[in-house]
């Protein structure tokens, strides 16, 4: 009886409590459908934010298309002279010739040059070492196409791409037969490549700079504006500073000075001019060494 008496109280409560637990359980209900409804709104509005952000991405890719038609035309320029330059490397590396090259970035981007439209010049110059390491890649892909094993080392780390210059193992690649890229110049901001250039062939014990240019040769005035300008057949270094010599810069010229290490300058991209060069020919290029100054 005791028992029966108790489930009667507990179904009396449940009966009473029961019209409150329908008001909360409507209230649940009113507060799902809320929540479903904020929802769908918010799922709307990103739809519509993710359209605009693809529309944005669309101008910006198509208002600059002349400028990307432009640079892909500079690309491709690049591309072609990188090859011929490999198969004018190729003829003097079967000379039995050790080579290393220092790659400048110039073709790409110049550090001073982004200095001067507001990039600081530290910024700059690290952007410039990346585009000397762009081109050393492009080289070594162009030689090892045509047969000539390359190492590619690096004056900044990054090592999933090129190897760190440690002078030992470059020696070692050249003993070996390998010809060796050296890329992102000195490492350094404010020093330039033609400084890396005189640093890694003092650094190697190499017996000569050969430094391809524009022009062949160093002249005593701009040849492409003054056409009665003359030639350096040979270059003091004394001179070279002196006479501020835009060729290469004074750091370059006093490094090499110093370790009695000669300059060649001459024109890069004429057929045959490196083996040249290489072979004696002194019509090509100028060469810069304690030598006395000799114009044409």
């Amino acid at each position: 009886i005791n028992e029966a008496k108790k489930k009667i109280e507990r179904k009396e409560t449940i009966e009473k409590a029961l019209p409150e637990n329908n008001v909360k359980l409507e209230k649940a209900k009113n507060n799902i459908e809320a929540i479903r409804d904020d929802i769908k709104t918010k799922t709307t509005e990103n739809n519509s934010l993710e359209e605009r952000i693809s529309e944005l991405l669309t101008k910006l890719t198509f208002e600059s298309k002349e400028k990307a038609e432009a640079e892909i035309t500079t690309l491709n320029q690049s591309a072609e002279k990188i090859q011929k330059l490999a198969e004018e490397i190729k003829q003097i590396y079967t000379l039995g010739v050790e080579i290393a090259i220092v790659v400048g970035g110039g073709n790409i981007f110049r550090g001073l040059t982004g200095s001067q439209q507001g990039i600081d010049r530290v910024t700059g110059d690290h952007m410039g070492m990346l585009a000397t390491m762009i081109n050393a890649l492009a080289l070594q892909d162009s030689l090892e196409k045509i047969g000539i094993p390359t190492r590619v080392q690096s004056g900044i780390e990054m090592d999933k791409v090129a190897e760190p210059f440690i002078r030992r193992k470059a020696i070692r690649h050249l003993e070996k037969g390998r010809i060796v890229i050296f890329g992102g110049g000195t490492g350094n901001p404010y020093f330039s490549t033609d400084t890396a250039a005189a640093l890694r062939a003092n650094e190697i014990c190499a017996n000569v700079i050969l430094k391809a240019t524009k022009v062949n040769g160093v002249y005593n005035d701009d040849p492409k504006k003054n056409s009665s300008a003359k030639r350096f057949s040979e270059l003091s270094y004394n001179d070279a500073i002196k006479l501020e010599l835009k060729v290469m810069d004074s750091a370059a010229f006093a490094l090499c000075k110093e370790n009695k290490l000669p300059i060649i300058v001459f024109e890069a991209f004429v057929a045959g001019n490196l083996k040249r060069v290489l072979l004696g020919d002194t019509q090509v290029g100028t060469l810069v060494s304690d030598v006395l100054t000799q114009l044409d």
